[in-house]
Parts: C-alpha cells; sequence; structure tokens
C-alpha cells in the first residue's frame, strides 16, 4: 500500500513540475500591483496579447498600466526582454504623451519601474493629476 502511494505522489509531481516552471520562465505575465500609488500593470510581454478592457480599439497590446482612481491607461506598445528587464515604450490612451521606461524583475520577487525618457506617468486622483515617481515599486497580486 505504501508503494502505491509513493507511486501516486511522485506521478503527481512528475505531472505538475512544468506548470510551476513556466510561471519562473515567463515572469513578464500576469498582474503587478503597488499598493501606496493604487496602481497595476497587466502585462504578457512575450505575446502581446492583452485587450484594454473598455479599450478594445487599441486591439491586443503587451500590456497597461491603469490606476484604482482614473479610468485612463498607460499602453504599453513595445517591449524588448532582456533576462530580468524589459524595455518599455509606453503611451498614453490619447496618444499624447509617450514615454521610454524599464520594468525589472527583481531577484526579491518584485518588480521596479523606473521612467527613463519622455513624459511622467500620471492619473487624475481627486481632480488632480498625480504623477508617479520616476521609479516604483510592484508587487504580484
Amino acid at each position: 500500500m505504501k508503494c502505491k502511494s509513493l507511486i501516486i505522489a511522485l506521478i503527481l509531481q512528475v505531472a505538475f513540475l512544468p506548470l510551476s516552471a513556466q510561471g519562473e520562465q515567463k515572469p513578464f505575465t500576469g498582474t503587478i500591483y503597488n499598493e501606496n500609488y493604487k496602481v497595476r500593470i497587466e502585462m504578457n510581454l512575450y505575446e502581446n496579447k492583452l485587450t484594454i478592457p473598455s479599450q478594445e480599439i487599441f486591439g491586443e497590446v503587451p500590456g497597461y498600466i491603469s490606476s484604482e482612481n482614473d479610468s485612463r491607461k498607460w499602453i504599453i506598445v513595445e517591449a524588448d526582454i532582456n533576462q530580468d528587464i524589459a524595455t518599455l515604450s509606453i503611451i498614453n490612451d490619447y496618444g499624447s504623451e509617450d514615454l521610454h521606461a524599464t520594468l525589472k524583475k527583481n531577484s526579491n520577487g518584485t518588480y521596479t519601474l523606473t521612467q527613463k525618457d519622455g513624459s511622467s506617468i500620471k492619473f487624475a486622483v481627486n481632480r488632480k493629476w498625480q504623477k508617479l515617481p520616476k521609479q516604483l515599486t510592484f508587487k504580484r497580486q
């Protein structure tokens, strides 16, 4: 009976091994969140197949940045991944502002978004523009 249980346990372990390994291979997919600014990044920088809710007119994109306090979005239009750093081209949903940024996966599992050049990411909070800091840390949700 012990042998049968051991075999079943090993089969289950082997069956679920590819699922855990796949998540590690693609760190630039899913949702990350910054609690202080109530901002999230939805991303699939590998396949560029995300559709922005209520803004389907933009088609499929690599990702977008949104705020709980504002309906506007900042759209990731291009992403180049080099190991643990993604270089991003981002525009606002009006197309009037753009910037370049990097998104780094840190060794502790967090992510750091660093705005490099161009416009600053900002959202309307209580009827005032709130610029995000040039460097902002995100965690997985």
